[in-house]
């Protein structure tokens, strides 16, 4: 190799180094970025979103204007907004419609690409199977990878079902969770229980970590007080789950939920007694639990919602709308 040869090769060489490093750069700098879904007052405008890169401190969009108001339902109002992905990229929202069933079992749906454009809206009927079920609450989805389905759950008292701890809650509610199944949100299976702790509960939410999934949910028991949130554990996300973790928040706390920013996991709940406020703890190992209420920020008046990893493609879309 003569010296300009060598002078060339060295010269390629130093510049694919740079440009190795520059896409490490790159792609170590990449911004993630968390939704966080919510509801104003009694859930009459919908659907709220806030952003965060950090997990910490949230950004409300649409000048906190609602970006869906619900239409199914005897009472139209949404609560509890649950947002998922799904493997192809459409994000399925489901919602709590109404605080009975007297004007109707069911909760809403509706489905995005964008989380702009929404589809028609539909109402789910659940609990057929119990014609006597006085609530529907909080319902959330999970997809089961392995199974290639989602699961949907919620909260729901049948009078009579548990009638051991019919006095423990709030006018005679005696909550626990059940679930179906569906793989496309046209076609669902049977309700059935998903997880009776032996108490009031409600408000639950799937997480996964590693090969187990984390049932977190609020202890819903009134008397005397617990309203905090505690979770169980299981191997498969329909369980069969274990006996339930001692508390790891304070009392009256609801809402609970769950995500893992890099070597953290974060659990926010709804803290609705006065004062009112949005809260955290957080955790290295799902175990040991620091409350970090005061290191985050959210829009005013934020209840109840869920948290997701959204792509960049989306965030900006949704930022366009500022």
């Amino acid at each position: 190799m003569n010296f300009n040869t060598c002078r060339q090769f060295l010269g390629y060489a130093w510049l694919v180094l740079v440009l190795a490093r520059l896409a490490s750069a790159t792609s170590s700098q990449a911004q993630d970025y968390y939704l966080f879904t919510s509801f104003r007052g009694n859930g009459e405008d919908g659907l709220h979103l806030a952003l965060s890169t950090n997990g910490y401190h949230w950004q409300a969009l649409n000048h906190d204007r609602s970006f869906l108001k619900p239409v199914v339902g005897g009472f139209k109002i949404m609560r509890d907004p649950c947002l998922a992905e799904g493997p192809d990229g459409t994000f399925h929202l489901v919602w709590t419609s109404g605080w009975t069933t007297e004007k109707g079992r069911i909760i809403g749906y509706a489905h995005s690409k964008d989380l702009i454009t929404w589809s028609e809206q539909r109402a789910i009927p659940l609990m057929e199977g119990e014609p006597k079920t006085r609530n529907i609450w909080a319902p959330e989805i999970f997809y089961d990878k392995a199974k290639a389905r989602w699961l949907v759950y919620w909260s729901s008292t049948v009078p009579g079902k548990f009638p051991g701890t019919d006095s423990t809650g709030d006018d005679r509610y005696n909550h626990r969770f059940y679930y179906t199944t569906t793989a496309d949100f046209q076609e669902f299976e049977e309700s059935r229980l998903l997880y009776n702790p032996g108490f009031n509960v409600i408000d639950a939410t799937l997480f996964q970590a590693g090969e187990k999934f984390y049932l977190f949910f609020k202890d819903e028991r009134k008397t005397p007080v617990k309203k905090n949130l505690r979770y169980a554990t299981a191997d498969q996300p329909d369980g069969p789950f274990g006996k339930p973790s001692e508390p790891f928040t304070g009392d009256w706390v609801e809402g609970p939920s769950v995500i893992k920013i890099k070597d953290e996991y974060l659990v926010y709940f709804d803290h609705y007694a006065e004062p009112q406020y949005y809260g955290a703890v957080r955790s290295k190992d799902l175990q040991h639990w620091e409350d970090c209420s005061k290191a985050v920020s959210f829009p005013p008046g934020q209840r109840h919602g869920t948290v997701l990893r959204i792509p960049q493609r989306i965030a900006k879309g949704l930022q366009v709308t500022q």
